[in-house]
């Protein structure tokens, strides 16, 4: 994969590089600042980037931004957003245009290198890879869904491991449960969130999308 790295701290950007090219992926640029950033999204057009939030000039949230603008001039451009904070009106817009390729996790949270490249592996595939601390932070105050609401306790047990990009293989082990009963639970909450591609991992992005922006 052709990858950008947008981190301004040196030690955890070359940290990042090196891990990344240690798997044999390739990092095509590195940035410091949200104008970099920005620039390096367009010029590049990585496989996959991974952005942190709180950039110079001014250390708020110009990489998140930046993400935001160049998604915009980049339909689906994948971005792995790493990050201390969770900024959840940018994250919201970040998730808002379905068209999935989207993760983002809180940097306490990844605990080693293969979780990591996981998780941009699976962005730079067009799915999702949500921190769960993530998830709940997004949650929080977030308005009723109706469609949402019809989806039993089980089923948003599934779709909420989903949303942290795991797999039937990998929710059935979590809930302890066979891959044919999450099958199944799979199935039911497509048709109550009124999800009916037949592309099956497209549909799981969507279904994902809408559990987290809760229109």
């Amino acid at each position: 994969m052709r990858i950008v790295v947008a981190e301004d701290l040196y030690l955890l950007r070359d940290g990042m590089v090196r891990l990344i090219e240690a798997y044999g992926h390739q990092v095509v640029a590195t940035a410091t600042t949200g104008p970099e950033t920005l620039g390096a999204l367009l010029t590049w057009r990585p496989d996959v980037a991974v952005v942190d939030v709180r950039m110079p000039p001014t250390q708020s949230d110009e990489g998140l931004r930046a993400a935001l603008t160049a998604r915009r001039e980049l339909p689906g451009l994948p971005v792995l957003i790493l990050s201390q904070y969770v900024e959840q009106l940018y994250a919201r817009e970040l998730l808002a245009d379905g068209a999935g390729g989207i993760g983002y996790f809180l940097k306490e949270s990844v605990f080693d290198a293969g979780q990591f490249i996981d998780a941009l592996e699976r962005v730079a595939d067009g799915g999702t890879a949500m921190d769960p601390a993530v998830i709940a932070k997004l949650l929080a105050g977030a308005p009723s869904n109706r469609r949402l609401d019809q989806l039993t306790e089980r089923e948003h047990s599934v779709l909420g491991l989903m949303a942290e990009g795991l797999s039937n293989q990998a929710i059935s082990k979590r809930l302890f449960l066979s891959e044919s009963a999450i099958s199944k639970y799979t199935t039911s909450l497509f048709g109550k969130l009124g999800i009916t591609d037949d592309d099956s991992s497209n549909r799981r992005v969507l279904a994902v999308l809408t559990y987290l922006n809760r229109p």
